[in-house]
């Protein structure tokens, strides 16, 4: 079975993560990208995404850009963020979803810091990804990317990017060696306090 890895092109976490993937891919392991809306996610989980929270945005891109530079990752903003990501998550799936999709969107997006919040501003790169202009507006291509983001609320994502691995869960760029480590060895979750701590009851906190 192919990992599942469940994005969306407003996140540059996803970004970084994303090299790691492709990396993954270039070394024979299947993947299987899903492109899902966050926004969307963040609403039935009832969650607020770091950039809607003041202090915390600025931590977070401060945070990404000092991850980029460690991983020697080119990472460049795109004009604003957050962003309208529908253009580019409807073109990724017009596209037919694959790894070359998604790395020339990621490219675009957060390497040379083009803007995709719109139709018009991803023409050219949806005439490099051999679709019309209208690609992104076909029922069938808006169906797909609601049916994605259904599928990753059903598995239990709760955030992006999250890479499934035997129906696990492991959510950000910094999980990814732990996602590989339980890959190799499923038995890690498995131990006794990693059990325990899956089973933890929630503490009631004190108000006021």
């Amino acid at each position: 079975m192919p990992l599942s890895w469940y994005f969306d092109f407003i996140s540059p976490f996803a970004y970084l993560h994303w090299q790691k993937i492709r990396a993954l891919h270039g070394a024979g392991v299947a993947i299987e990208p899903v492109p899902i809306v966050f926004a969307a996610v963040l609403a039935a989980r009832g969650q607020k995404g770091p950039a809607e929270i003041p202090g915390k945005r600025e931590f977070t891109y401060r945070h990404v850009l000092w991850q980029a530079g460690r991983e020697g990752v080119t990472l460049r903003f795109p004009p604003a963020h957050p962003f309208n990501p529908l253009p580019s998550l409807r073109l990724c799936l017009a596209a037919g979803g694959g790894v070359e999709a998604v790395d020339a969107i990621f490219e675009s997006i957060w390497r040379r810091g083009e803007a995709a919040d719109s139709a018009a501003a991803i023409a050219p790169l949806a005439r490099a990804l051999g679709q019309d202009a209208d690609a992104i507006d076909r029922a069938e291509v808006k169906d797909a990317l609601r049916a994605n983001t259904e599928r990753a609320l059903a598995a239990g994502v709760y955030g992006v990017p999250t890479l499934a691995v035997g129906g696990e869960m492991f959510w950000g760029n910094d999980a990814h060696d732990f996602a590989m480590a339980v890959q190799a060895d499923p038995g890690l979750l498995d131990s006794a306090e990693m059990r325990r701590v899956s089973t933890l009851p929630v503490a009631v906190q004190p108000r006021g």
